[in-house]
């Protein structure tokens, strides 16, 4: 089980840097409250960066600053409607979050075959001593 757990931990060490970069850059995305305020309201479906701007009650410079983190990760696309080149209108793209959802799944294996260890190691009879 030990040695399963290792195998998979050098795997993860050997992972391709561009699955990493993802990683780190969801992550930095994530790191901010406001940001994942705009992932939690775009999880309702696609919004102008007004509408956001005023649930999150932040300034419009404040909210463009966070929207171009979101965007630069890919957590986030935006479009510019035909009809108004003013607005833009924020969509949550789901599937940035794979290589995020990968790497999580990859450290609670690792952590439920070391958990998984130590109670097979507890759960052994002890031998006494002097016997």
């Amino acid at each position: 089980m030990v040695r399963a757990a290792h195998a998979r931990s050098e795997v993860k060490r050997d992972a391709k840097p561009a699955a990493r970069a993802r990683v780190d850059d969801t992550l930095a995305a994530l790191a901010d409250p406001t940001r994942r305020a705009v992932i939690d309201l775009l999880r309702r479906g696609p919004q102008r960066a007004g509408e956001l701007a005023e649930a999150l009650q932040v300034s419009a410079p404040t909210l463009s600053r966070h929207m171009r983190v979101l965007r630069k990760s890919g957590l986030v696309s935006d479009e510019e409607p035909e009809h108004d080149a003013r607005v833009r209108l924020y969509h949550l793209q789901p599937q940035a979050f794979a290589s995020l959802r990968g790497w999580l799944e990859e450290v609670e294996a690792f952590w439920g075959d070391q958990l998984a260890a130590f109670k097979a190691h507890a759960e052994q009879p002890r031998k006494r001593r002097g016997s």
